[in-house]
C-alpha cells in the first residue's frame, strides 16, 4: 500500500464529494459565509441569558488591547473591588502599565538568571531552547501576580496611564527578547569567574530598566492619591508609594487564596499538588503552586465562592466554542460536528495531552445561575473592553466551563481537610513546558 496520496485516491475523494449533494451545498455555504457563520446554533444563542440567580456587583470592564496581560487585568480587578467599596467609589481603575513595567523587569532578572543556572547544559537542549523561546512575554500566573503586587504596590491608573507599548506589546516584546537573547549568548561565551558573570549579569539589567523606561516609562516611587467619592466628599493623601497604597487600600490576603485545578491526564493524579519548573518572575518570589481536584469539586469551589460574594480569577482556553462579538462560551453554540460531517471527541484529558489545548487567558467568574442547586451557566467579566459582549461581560455555559476552564483562585477556607493536607506537601514537578504552564507563555 503506498504511503503517498496516489490520483486514484483523489478521484474516489471526489466521487464521494459528488454523490452527496447535501455536503455540496453545505460545502457552498461556508465557502461564502464561514464555518462559524453556517454552523451556529440560533436556538442556543437565545439561551444564554445575561441572568444569573447569584451575582457580584462589578466596577466597569477594563481593556487589555493588544497585549497578553490578561491575567494582571483579572488580579487588579480582584483587588480594585474591596478597595471601590471602602473608598466609595463605584468605577476607579488600578495602573496595569505599572505592575507590566516591574513583571518584564523581574522576568528579563529570572531569564538571565536561568541561562547562568544552565551555563553548562547543552544550547540545544529542550530546557535551555524553552528559556530562550520567550523571555519577556506578556503572560503570568496568580503566583506571579502576588509576587509583583507584594513587592512593588499598586497605583491608580492615572498616575502611570496606559502607554502605546503596554497597550500595544508586540514590537516591545521583540526588542526586548532580542536583547535579552543576546544578553544570553554573551553569558555563555563569557569564560569569566561567577563574580565576574554576576556583574555582567547586573550591567545587562541596568540596560533592560533603562529600555523598560524608553517603551513604558518611568514607574512613580511616590504619588498624590486624591479623589472624589459617589457622595461628592473630596478626600486626599499626598506623598504615598505604591506599597503603603497597597498595604492601606487592599483589603484581600492573598496569600490565603490558592490555584487549584482541574487537569485530568494521567500524568496528574487528584488531590495532589503541583509546581512547574522554570516558570516565575520574581527570583526567590512565590513559587507557582497547583492542587489538582476533580471536576465536581473545582465546580462546587467556584459556587461557594461566588455565593460568598467573593469574585473568582480562573485560567481557560478562551478560543474554542467562542463567541466574541456576543460574548457567550459555549460547547453547544457551533455544531461543527453534525456541519461537517465528522466527529470531534477528544476528551478534556487528551486534548492536554495532544496539544489541543491549554491555558491561554485569565478572567474573573462574577455569577452563577444555579438551577435546583446546579449550574447552567456562568457569568464572566472580561479585559476586552466594552464593544464584546454585554458591555464587556461574557456567558459561559456550564459544560464550556467542565471543558475549557483549567484553573481557579479560590480562599483556602473552600478546601477539605484532605485537599489542605495536600496543599501542605511537597509539589510534584513539572516540566517547563507543561500544559499548566501554558497561560505564563502567552503575548
Amino acid at each position: 500500500m503506498s504511503k503517498s496520496i496516489l490520483p486514484t485516491q483523489l478521484m474516489e475523494w471526489n466521487k464521494t464529494m459528488a454523490q452527496q449533494p447535501l455536503r455540496r451545498v453545505i460545502s457552498n455555504a461556508i465557502v461564502k459565509n464561514g464555518i462559524q457563520a453556517v454552523a451556529q446554533e440560533r436556538r442556543r444563542i437565545t439561551e444564554m441569558t445575561f441572568a444569573f440567580s447569584h451575582e457580584i456587583v462589578t466596577g466597569a470592564v477594563t481593556n487589555q488591547k493588544q497585549s497578553g496581560r490578561c491575567w494582571i487585568f483579572a488580579g487588579l480587578n480582584l483587588i480594585r473591588e474591596p478597595m471601590a467599596k471602602t473608598l466609595n467609589v463605584k468605577d476607579f481603575e488600578l495602573s496595569q502599565a505599572y505592575l507590566m513595567f516591574y513583571d518584564k523587569l523581574e522576568k528579563a532578572n529570572y531569564f538571565l538568571e536561568n541561562i547562568l543556572a544552565t551555563i553548562y547544559e547543552a544550547v540545544d537542549s529542550r530546557l535551555v531552547a524553552w528559556l530562550l523561546s520567550a523571555p519577556v512575554q506578556d503572560g503570568g500566573q496568580w503566583d506571579m501576580f502576588v509576587n509583583l503586587v507584594e513587592k512593588y504596590g499598586v497605583v491608580l491608573q492615572g498616575v502611570m496611564p496606559e502607554s502605546f507599548h503596554s497597550s500595544e506589546s508586540r514590537l516591545m516584546n521583540r526588542l526586548l527578547t532580542s536583547k535579552l537573547r543576546e544578553d544570553a549568548a554573551r553569558l555563555r561565551a563569557s569564560t569569566g569567574s561567577a563574580t565576574a558573570l554576576r556583574e555582567q549579569k547586573n550591567a545587562m539589567m541596568a540596560d533592560i530598566y533603562l529600555l523598560l523606561v524608553e517603551f513604558l516609562g518611568e514607574p512613580p516611587s511616590r504619588f498624590n492619591f486624591e479623589y472624589q467619592n459617589d457622595d461628592g466628599q473630596f478626600f486626599g493623601e499626598r506623598g504615598l508609594t505604591p506599597q503603603t497604597f497597597y498595604q492601606k487600600y487592599n483589603h484581600i490576603d492573598l496569600h490565603n487564596r490558592v490555584s487549584v485545578i482541574n487537569a485530568p491526564t494521567a500524568d496528574k493524579p487528584f488531590v495532589r499538588t503541583y509546581t512547574v519548573d522554570y516558570l516565575g518572575n520574581v527570583v526567590e518570589g512565590r513559587p507557582i503552586v497547583y492542587l489538582n481536584v476533580p471536576i465536581d469539586r473545582f465546580k462546587e469551589m467556584a459556587i461557594q465562592e461566588i455565593i460568598a460574594e467573593r469574585p473568582v480569577w480562573f485560567g481557560c482556553d478562551v478560543g474554542p466554542m467562542s463567541d466574541r462579538t456576543l460574548g457567550i462560551l459555549d460547547t453547544e453554540q457551533y455544531d461543527y460536528g453534525t456541519t461537517l460531517g465528522v466527529n470531534f471527541g477528544l476528551t478534556k484529558a487528551e486534548r492536554l495531552t495532544f496539544g489541543e489545548s491549554q491555558m491561554t487567558h485569565a478572567m474573573l467568574l462574577t455569577g452563577v445561575n444555579l438551577v435546583q442547586g446546579r449550574p447552567n451557566r456562568w457569568k464572566v467579566e472580561n479585559s476586552w473592553g466594552t464593544s464584546n459582549g454585554q458591555k464587556g461581560f461574557f456567558v459561559m455555559g456550564d459544560d464550556w466551563f467542565d471543558q475549557f476552564v483549567y484553573q481557579l483562585v479560590v480562599e483556602q477556607d473552600c478546601l477539605t481537610d484532605a485537599e489542605r493536607a495536600a496543599l501542605n506537601s511537597q509539589p510534584v514537578h513539572l516540566p517547563p513546558w507543561d500544559p499548566m504552564g501554558a497561560l505564563a507563555g502567552v503575548n
